[in-house]
């Protein structure tokens, strides 16, 4: 449960989870029109938008290619990866439940992660360093409460829609760190501009962002650095995007995210929407030129 200050200190957070509790039965682009404006207090330009964050939100309604639901399926997008780059860059599956209650703990290992395959970002994710220190109901009830929620109801992430809801365990995985560092790369049509690196995930989110000669990038989107030159450059960044260049081809914009553990990569997940076009970038400048780089591509579904 998130901390009440969170709304306290923020009352227009307060009015956003009202509207997205109250208001999803509203047609797509009313709906996030709405709330884009009261994200930021700016009306979208549906017919010629300018800046990344509008370009999300028109990319929300017009590019609707049916492949990207396997793609953001935490269990389908597997087989979808594994075809193009390899299964050795793949986390294996340990498990595969429908309901929480179905999760036979015994035959876990020690350490494993488990995740919903529906959700974005690590809401739906438990990570469990040691098994007999983890509380099973508390669990459960996350795991429930993950599968009701849906990212195409509530910030219109249609490509979630029809995912089929279910509950996979993963190998618990950590990089030289202590944790699991998390390298997002920001593609548009197979061109990688930067790399989002966030790290203490779990207990208060960092972020830092480089270019690809890995030279700190000085601005924000969504969380902060903490020191922007402590994170070392991953040994094996070239064949990373050559990774991420290669998943992203002929997509005009995804993000994807890459793990490196003892010099072997892994995919993490692809990110349509990043941070759903709902946080600030700073200075503002940057969501100009990130918007220069998504160039939209024709429409292929209209919106509603």
């Amino acid at each position: 449960m998130q901390n009440i200050s969170h709304y306290i200190y923020h009352p227009t957070r307060i009015i956003i989870a009202l509207y997205t509790r109250l208001c999803n039965w509203l047609p797509d682009k009313p709906y996030l029109q709405i709330l884009f404006f009261l994200h930021f207090g700016k009306f979208i330009h549906w017919k010629n938008p300018k800046t990344y964050l509008e370009k999300l939100q028109w990319l929300k309604l017009y590019n609707r290619d049916t492949e990207y639901t396997q793609m953001v399926d935490k269990y389908a997008a597997k087989q979808y990866v594994s075809s193009k780059i390899g299964s050795e860059h793949i986390n294996p599956t340990i498990g595969v439940w429908n309901h929480p209650e179905d999760i036979d703990f015994c035959n876990l290992p020690d350490r494993f992660v488990l995740k919903t395959t529906h959700s974005g970002g690590s809401s739906g994710v438990i990570i469990c360093k040691d098994k007999s220190k983890l509380d099973i109901k508390k669990t459960i009830k996350k795991l429930n409460k993950s599968l009701k929620t849906d990212l195409s109801k509530s910030v219109r992430e249609w490509p979630y829609k029809n995912v089929q809801r279910r509950i996979i365990a993963e190998k618990y995985m950590e990089d030289e760190s202590g944790e699991l560092i998390d390298y997002k790369f920001y593609c548009f049509n197979g061109d990688v501009k930067c790399v989002q690196v966030d790290y203490d995930r779990f207990t208060e989110h960092h972020r830092n962002i480089y270019d690809t000669k890995w030279h700190p990038l000085h601005f924000t989107f969504g969380y902060h650095s903490k020191s922007i030159y402590d994170i070392k450059k991953p040994e094996k960044f070239g064949m990373m995007l050559d990774i991420a260049k290669n998943l992203s081809k002929d997509i005009p914009h995804v993000r994807i995210d890459l793990y490196c553990v003892n010099n072997c990569i892994y995919f993490g997940e692809f990110t349509f929407f990043p941070e759903s076009g709902h946080k600030n970038m700073a200075p503002d400048e940057w969501n100009d030129k990130f918007g220069d780089w998504l160039i939209l591509p024709s429409k292929t579904v209209l919106g509603k």
